[in-house]
């Protein structure tokens, strides 16, 4: 039987929640969350718990409701319980942040108003807002006015759309992209090549350039690729370099590389995605100097500004070239046509649809002030130059004394295939701990393990337990 209009308003009423409803939620919802957050310290950085994962798949989306309560045990158990603690203070692998309290809200906010944040037409504060954030960060690391930028889901689309700013503003087609090339090292983060490949420019020719001692870009083999490439009649296009890579935190010597950039008229990226923002930091200032040098910057806010997943950020310099690569118009938006003195999000980036994130950033900046931030990075900063320190007096083998925060340790018995299943069955006893979670890389076919410290949350107290488990552990070995 078909439904009248009123039956049918009737039920689609019960999207819009009224006042008691909203409030019973909310009341769930945040007991959860204070919860989760009082007893954080108390839920193991990593666990496995496959009943749970059984649990949850067994549920199924059906034609009635469910109660919030029943949904929040599923979330507690096969969610906040499973995997990575990425909020927790002993988390230190791969790149971490750890998520301020403030973006949290910040997101309420957003999802709460459904403002729409990427035209100027349609919510001038909410674009206004993501403006102020970019243009922070451009005077941050140096670059003009004249600039364009977007918040963004990550480093990924960020580097997506330097990339195709690159290609445009330099004219490469499919008619001479062959005679092309980029130039990037081993370090270089895979983003990168997945840019390159979808902005189709994998059919230039891409040079992986040597790396020093420390594992920086080598500026005078990049110097002899180059002229190298000048003589077989190619055509340098791009040089990638990173200021924090994520194996080993290091930082490529960036005022060289953007002198050759220069001198052979190459679009300079940067991925700062891990490091730009430790330009707060006053003892990494010189290092940083160069990133005011760069064509385009990728930095992550939920790395070095601590907000939650889904912040990512690019800056162009040229912001002709950003608009020459991402602008176009359709007949149905002409409403929203007009000049602006900023410029539309969605003029500047592959996202027409945009989730208003500018919010979670603007508010946690301006709710705490800058000083926590800049405070917070120096801190960790002097954790990973403590545990290099420490981690060597206990007789581990360290890398590179940390230029940011990663710190590459391991234990050595002289036998390359030894030694690498040694420190994965160190890795699997620090991991069955549950107090730290770290991640490993492997270099020149080097099994190392690597910590990264960046969660907010993570303090010296947390360096001392993963030296007291290494110590055992080393204990157990001699």
């Amino acid at each position: 039987m078909e439904l009248s209009l009123e039956m049918l308003e009737q039920e689609s009423r019960k999207l819009d929640f009224n006042s008691t409803q909203r409030s019973e939620l909310l009341k769930a919802v945040i007991h959860y969350s204070e919860e989760f957050l009082d007893h954080i310290e108390e839920i193991p950085v990593y666990q496995e718990s496959p009943e749970a994962l059984e649990r949850l798949a067994e549920l199924t989306f059906e034609e009635q409701a469910r109660p919030i309560e029943d949904l929040l045990k599923y979330i507690g158990t096969a969610v906040d319980n499973t995997g990575i603690n990425p909020a927790g203070s002993g988390h230190m692998g791969y790149v971490p942040g750890g998520g301020t309290f403030p973006t949290a809200l910040g997101d309420f906010l957003a999802a709460i108003t459904n403002r729409y944040a990427g035209i100027y037409y349609a919510n001038p504060g909410a674009v206004m807002i993501e403006d102020q954030c970019i243009r922070w960060m451009a005077k941050l690391v140096g670059y003009p006015d004249l600039h364009a930028g977007n918040l963004s889901s990550g480093g990924s689309i960020a580097t997506l759309t330097a990339i195709t700013a690159a290609r445009n503003f330099h004219k490469i087609t499919p008619e001479n992209v062959r005679n092309q090339v980029i130039y990037h090292t081993q370090q270089t983060h895979h983003c990168v090549l997945k840019a390159v490949r979808m902005a189709a420019l994998d059919f230039a020719h891409i040079r992986r350039i040597p790396m020093n001692d420390e594992y920086q870009m080598d500026v005078a083999a990049l110097a002899h690729q180059l002229d190298a490439d000048l003589s077989q009649g190619l055509t340098p296009f791009l040089i990638v370099a990173s200021a924090g890579t994520t194996d080993t935190g290091i930082i490529d010597p960036l005022e060289q590389i953007a002198a050759l950039a220069t001198r052979y008229n190459c679009w300079f990226h940067i991925d700062a995605a891990y490091g730009g923002f430790f330009a707060l930091v006053p003892a990494l200032k010189d290092r940083l100097s160069g990133l005011s040098k760069s064509d385009s910057i990728v930095l992550d806010p939920h790395k070095g500004l601590f907000l939650s997943y889904g912040t990512g950020a690019v800056l162009i310099k040229n912001r002709s070239a950003a608009l020459q690569s991402q602008f176009y118009r359709a007949n149905y938006m002409q409403d929203a046509d007009g000049e602006h003195i900023i410029l539309n999000p969605s003029d500047v980036s592959p996202e027409l649809t945009k989730h208003f994130r500018g919010l979670r950033m603007w508010l946690s900046l301006h709710l705490t002030g800058i000083k926590p931030y800049r405070a917070a990075l120096e801190e960790k900063l002097r954790l990973a130059q403590y545990f290099h320190a420490s981690v060597s007096k206990l007789g581990y083998e360290v890398g590179p004394k940390p230029t940011l925060t990663v710190c590459l340790f391991r234990q050595s018995v002289g036998n390359l295939e030894g030694d690498n299943e040694i420190n994965r069955r160190i890795l699997n006893t620090i991991l069955k701990s549950g107090k730290v979670f770290l991640s490993s890389t492997t270099l020149d076919g080097v099994f190392w393990l690597r910590i990264c410290v960046m969660v907010f949350r993570t303090h010296k107290k947390n360096i001392d337990d993963l030296l007291d488990i290494l110590q055992m552990n080393e204990q157990r070995i001699g």
